[in-house]
């Protein structure tokens, strides 16, 4: 990745001062999220606040941004205040399952959502949490979705490659459907190891789209790489 500032125009975030890391997963989401003629946005899971300014700084939607861990959500608070978009943003300490923020729903929803299941948990457990779904699993997190989601909305998630096929298995039971899939792979001879999918409660044909982000070397990174995250690295 390139250095730890990322550029949101008037806003300069420092990973070396979060919570936790500022990771490629949340730059692409943030990124790649469609927030076209977006008015209401919910971000599950927000971290220390990445993603969700990165989608303020990107549209004029209301931004709803929940997070349980204490030390996350009060970084995220703290970048949120910092950031030009403060007005937009309203950061809560809640996980999804008591979030109840009805009637209102949204038109938008993203997560970059824990998903080990089962494996070699990390001694932190603050960082465990972070990774694993002990305290998200995939149904809770469809079950939230599909009370908040507006019924013309969309859901735009990332995970890992297998996890997210699961979850798109899943997600028909909840009337939801995949729409389009980013497939991401680190380098063009690695295989899929991330996957953006877009899910509505409309049934379609799946259109794809790749991503690789190096050519090969470290911080060698592809144009295509470069086009979609430059606004946010003062890198580029």
């Amino acid at each position: 990745m390139p250095n730890s500032y990322f550029n949101f125009k008037k806003f300069t975030i420092n990973q070396d001062r979060a919570s936790f890391k500022v990771g490629t997963d949340g730059v692409i989401l943030g990124s790649y999220a469609d927030v076209s003629d977006k008015k209401r946005i919910l971000d599950i899971g927000c971290g220390t606040g990445l993603i969700s300014i990165m989608l303020a700084q990107k549209s004029q939607a209301g931004i709803v941004s929940i997070e349980p861990d204490e030390d996350s959500y009060n970084q995220a608070c703290e970048n949120v205040r910092s950031c030009s978009w403060s007005s937009r943003i309203t950061v809560l300490k809640t996980d999804l399952q008591s979030f109840n923020p009805l009637p209102e729903q949204f038109d938008l929803i993203v997560s970059n959502p824990p998903y080990f299941t089962g494996s070699l948990k990390n001694p932190d457990p603050r960082k465990s949490s972070a990774r694993h779904n002990d305290s998200l699993t995939s149904r809770e997190l469809l079950t939230g979705v599909d009370g908040l989601l507006e019924s013309s909305g969309c859901f735009q998630v990332i995970l890992p490659y297998i996890e997210g096929n699961i979850l798109i298995a899943e997600a028909q039971e909840f009337g939801l459907f995949c729409n389009s899939i980013l497939k991401i792979r680190p380098l063009p001879t690695s295989e899929i190891r991330r996957l953006i999918i877009t899910f509505s409660r409309e049934r379609k044909p799946v259109t794809e789209k790749f991503l690789t982000i190096e050519h090969g070397k470290r911080h060698e990174f592809t144009e295509e790489y470069i086009n979609l995250t430059k606004d946010f690295y003062l890198k580029f």
